[in-house]
């Protein structure tokens, strides 16, 4: 029996803008998604923290948060995420407050140990003190303490922020979140979609490891997985090109905008930044609905995952929300 039907599906967007747009219309087009995705019952609607790269226009996560929200009624609305060593934990437990205390029981924070970012962007964002990896469990810690109830003696508070309770996820491309995941007892999304090679791995210390919480009485685990699904095979390989060109632009270090779909890769990469793409994308589901479904159905068999967050970076907004109405149609 297909686990399809069982399993809740979520939404990651970065806010593309295409090579003739503006980050005006990105920002536009994030909250139509939302708008859509909403509409389908999905979940959750996450918008990541990405820096100094100028194809992306969400690096003001809590910023582009508010303005989706205001906008939509129903669908969570988070991070995913945050990229915790570019920030004071305060000052995000305010934001996320802040949020909270405006969008009640809508609003969670996806924290993420990675920069996110070069060592110059990461420098002009914490001028005054670099943040590390190395203090993301510290980090962490001070920000569930800023975000629960108030403690007797404690000399500072995040207002708003303080007994919010914003839920938090921690996420991870390697094994260190899973860890500290389920350590702490805390909800798990591993960032499938451009970094498969650990997932089942990391899943699996999660769950091996996990410790219940007030949080979670048992592991939850989402999965990122990039969706390019279209109303036929062949097309959803023709989108698929505007992805290919994105990540191979990504490996050569070039401008990230996105680009429309070719006929032809060929030319485009050497055979050694083929392989390169095929395993940033080793999970992706490229195809029409059966084809999608066939590889949804592996997944989910292989993973036994709670949840899948979808990202689908194709060149034309109503592309994007067709590929979304036909993976909610295979539930």
């Amino acid at each position: 029996m297909s686990r399809i039907s069982e399993t809740r599906f979520s939404a990651l967007d970065l806010a593309p803008i295409r090579d003739d747009g503006t980050p005006a219309q990105a920002l536009h087009n994030a909250l139509a998604l939302a708008q859509h995705v909403e509409g389908l019952d999905f979940e959750r609607f996450w918008v990541a923290e990405h820096h100094n790269m100028d194809g992306i226009a969400s690096a003001a996560t809590s910023v582009l948060i508010g303005y989706l929200a205001a906008n939509t009624s129903r669908i969570r609305l988070g991070a995913g995420g945050v990229m915790l060593p570019n920030h004071a934990p305060l000052v995000i437990a305010e934001q996320f407050g802040t949020l909270e205390a405006l969008y009640p029981g809508r609003i969670e924070l996806g924290l993420g140990r990675a920069p996110g970012a070069d060592q110059f962007t990461a420098h002009a964002l914490r001028r005054d003190r670099m943040g590390s990896a190395d203090d993301f469990p510290q980090d962490v810690e001070e920000l569930e303490m800023l975000l629960g109830p108030r403690q007797p003696n404690q000399r500072v508070i995040a207002m708003p922020g303080v007994n919010s309770n914003v839920p938090i996820w921690l996420l991870g491309s390697s094994l260190f979140s899973a860890q500290l995941a389920a350590a702490k007892g805390l909800p798990y999304a591993f960032a499938s979609h451009f970094a498969p090679r650990f997932m089942h791995q990391a899943i699996k210390l999660y769950r091996d490891n996990f410790q219940p919480s007030a949080v979670l009485d048992k592991p939850y685990v989402m999965l990122g997985v990039p969706l390019i699904a279209a109303d036929s095979d062949e097309q959803a390989e023709y989108l698929a090109t505007s992805v290919y060109q994105r990540i191979l632009a990504l490996i050569r270090g070039q401008s990230l905008v996105l680009r429309p779909p070719v006929q032809s890769m060929k030319g485009l990469w050497l055979p050694h930044e083929q392989q390169a793409v095929g395993d940033f994308l080793g999970l992706a589901l490229i195809g029409g609905s059966e084809k999608v479904r066939a590889r949804l159905d592996v997944l989910l068999e292989q993973t036994q995952a709670d949840e899948l967050i979808f990202t689908c970076d194709l060149y034309e907004t109503a592309d994007r929300h067709r590929a979304f109405e036909i993976l909610a149609g295979l539930k």
